[in-house]
């Protein structure tokens, strides 16, 4: 019989030949099951050396060697998407694969041990592989160590245990259980006492906020968080995955609010890496501790987020998952079957404003991601919490004990209006949004043009200049004087880019995305008053908000008085019609809306004062709730500098109005600024006017 050191001889030939057909671009389905075999191969004969007796130095030797054969394996699987999947912890080794890895080691000499087949069970057809992708850093992190088994022995094992509840239907019990409860039950888990010690200096979490991070930090690790929006559901689920130290951490989110959450991030964990996915994952970050994929995009994502080892999944608007049959509600709970099928106990958080007494029906997917269920009976925890009630669903209170043993599992509900004394009366959040396409890229590029126009002049006029001044660096009058006359060629344009038009550009792209943020609002938090300054921005919005079902009042400049009138009342009086989408100018001042406290701003004012105003409709003497109007940003344009010069000149307003002797500013001085702030930028990067300017040149 051959020495079984000849194994590892024969994986090392076997795998250059595999190598060898990669490299020429051959992979067929027998190089497959060959990679395959030399991959179970070689686990197994690493598992069989650690284990076997002899000395460490012997190991080691055969280890290293061993080492040298998955380097490659890895390398080679590199270069074909099909054989890194071959690689997953959850890879389905092929009998042909089986057959072929005992051959193996019959040509060794070595009989193989009588095998074990388990049942495996039918799984759901894949997407398409031309729709699977895994990111190059990706494939870099998992290089690191494709083979690291999975080590399942700290998994929980429980003894079973008699059901009295077994030959029940529990499922539509539980569910009604939340439609007959009254107005007045509770429908938040205890909580403890709120905690601060995991917030970032110079944050300061609100105490709602606080108590669900204590949750986690005290060991609960799922969560139905249901807040009323403007509750601060991001910073609540960040630092509870800090908590939990649920790393990595899995966002799943809707596309409008995907750059939100990676600034959220930075803000709340910033010593946590946080990469967004988008498209194809070209820009992916394998080494993130938070991965932030949208939706839409989820579906050619899936197979390397399976493997990539998370600790915790967060998913927001959870509401979106409802349709179990939906390709998103069976790709994350594909994802949440992988992660909660490892050892330690993950983070899983569910993150809706949604009614809990709105069709409860639609919670079943929810339910079914967190691990509190499966497709038709209650998993462990929640069987054993209702067994402990001692009811069954003939029984009087069972409901009511029911509906406290799913809420005790980690729903979590608080209304503004609950948490009032905790939440400024009145808030401005702003919500970045990319703007994705041949629209985001042109918008980008007329702003690259603008810039470069601004440069021209002011180095024209530097030249000009007859004086021998030389001014050190950038000559911040002259700045101005190029932002005046660029101001003043715009107003007298009548066509052209600049940057009037820049704005009402990018009010246009980002319109779609406004209006379905505004529809998630009114789902969840009820009626929303959305504001926009362009009529064909407010076109766009009612034209989304028709696709979706969503009944709108349009309240408009051009109406009659008495049209206009109607669309208020239908706004203020019917509760079907859940957006009011109103003219900046001409509704943002002798409206009454206070029926609404969330408020969308489509598109940016020039002024604090015009912003203020509109956000004024909603928050007037009456308003019982605490007000949050939601800014829509175009991130990396002209729209987030504006912003932030609105927020700067608000502060000198207010000191205006207590005596002070600041000036309010003019909608022409935000125009002028943005100018001065674009060219400023330009020039700071201009590699010409790094040492000083000199005027006789």
């Amino acid at each position: 019989m051959r020495h079984r050191g000849d194994v590892v001889a024969v994986l090392a030939r076997t795998v250059r030949e595999v190598e060898a057909a990669a490299q020429r671009g051959r992979v067929t389905p027998a190089v497959r099951t060959t990679f395959q075999a030399v991959a179970l191969l070689l686990r197994e004969e690493r598992a069989r050396i650690r284990a076997a007796a002899g000395s460490d130095s012997q190991r080691a030797e055969q280890l290293k060697r061993l080492d040298g054969v998955a380097t490659i394996l890895a390398t080679t699987a590199v270069r074909d998407a099909g054989l890194l999947a071959l690689l997953a912890e959850d890879a389905v080794v092929s009998d042909a694969a089986r057959s072929l890895s005992r051959e193996i080691l019959r040509e060794v000499g070595i009989e193989p041990a009588a095998e074990e087949v388990p049942a495996v069970e039918p799984v759901a057809a894949p997407a398409p592989p031309e729709r699977r992708v895994v990111p190059q850093s990706v494939i870099s992190r998992q290089l690191a160590n494709p083979f690291l088994a999975p080590d399942f022995s700290a998994a929980p094992q429980r003894a079973p245990r008699p059901r009295r509840l077994a030959g029940w239907e529990l499922l539509g019990p539980l569910l009604s259980s939340f439609e007959r409860a009254g107005s007045g039950e509770p429908a938040c888990m205890p909580l403890p006492a709120p905690s601060s010690r995991l917030t970032p200096k110079g944050l300061e979490l609100m105490p709602h906020q606080a108590q669900l991070v204590a949750a986690a930090a005290e060991g609960h690790r799922t969560f139905l968080l249901a807040d009323e929006p403007g509750l601060g559901k991001t910073a609540q689920a960040l630092l509870a995955a800090e908590a939990a130290n649920a790393y990595p951490l899995l966002v799943v989110v809707p596309n409008v609010v995907k750059t939100n959450w990676a600034r959220e991030a930075g803000l709340w964990t910033p010593h946590r890496a946080a990469t967004v996915v988008q498209g194809n994952g070209d820009t992916v970050d394998g080494f993130a501790n938070i991965v932030v994929v949208n939706y839409e995009v989820l579906d050619r994502h899936v197979g390397w987020l399976g493997d990539f080892g998370f600790r915790g999944m967060v998913v927001d608007e959870a509401h979106f998952i409802k349709n179990k049959t939906s390709q998103r509600s069976q790709h994350v709970l594909e994802l949440s079957d992988r992660i909660r099928s490892r050892p330690a106990r993950p983070l899983l958080m569910a993150l809706t404003g949604t009614p809990l007494i709105n069709d409860i029906e639609d919670f079943r997917a929810i339910w079914q991601f967190l691990g509190w269920i499966d497709e038709d009976k209650p998993r462990t925890e929640l069987m054993d919490a209702l067994e402990e009630a001692g009811l069954t669903p003939a029984d009087p209170g069972f409901y009511a004990a029911a509906r406290r043993c799913v809420i005790d599992l980690g729903i979590v509900r608080r209304r503004k209006v609950d948490v009032a004394a905790d939440i400024p009366a009145r808030r401005i959040a702003d919500l970045p949004v990319e703007l994705d396409g041949a629209a985001g890229r042109s918008i980008r590029a007329a702003e690259q043009d603008l810039a470069r126009r601004l440069v021209a002049r002011y180095e024209s006029a530097l030249a000009a200049r007859e004086s021998a001044t030389v001014v050190e660096g950038i000559d911040a009058e002259l700045v101005r004087r190029v932002a005046r006359w660029e101001l003043k060629d715009a107003n007298e344009a009548k066509s052209g880019d600049n940057v009037f038009t820049m704005m009402r550009r990018i009010g246009q792209a980002k319109a779609g995305l406004a209006a379905d943020y505004a529809a998630q609002l009114a789902r969840s938090a009820g009626k929303v008053v959305f504001f926009a300054k362009h009529v064909d921005v407010m076109d766009a919005a009612e034209q989304t908000f028709a696709r979706q079902g969503v009944r709108f009042s349009s309240i408009r400049g051009d109406q009659t008085p008495t049209a206009r009138q109607k669309n208020i009342d239908a706004f203020v009086e019917d509760p079907a019609v859940a957006v009011a989408v109103c003219s900046l100018t001409a509704a943002g001042v002798g409206l009454n809306l206070q029926v609404a406290s969330n408020i969308v701003l489509a598109e940016l004012s020039w002024t604090d004062a015009e912003q203020t105003q509109a956000i004024d409709r909603s928050h007037r003497i009456g308003q019982t709730e605490p007000v949050t109007a939601w800014r829509i940003i175009a991130a990396q344009t002209i729209d987030a500098r504006i912003a932030d010069l609105i927020d700067s000149k608000a502060g000198l307003a207010a000191r205006a109005l207590d005596g002070s002797d600041a000036e309010v500013s003019s909608s022409a001085d935000m125009q002028l600024e943005a100018l001065v702030g674009l060219l400023t930028d330009a020039l700071s990067t201009s590699p010409a006017l790094g040492a000083g300017s000199s005027a006789g040149h």
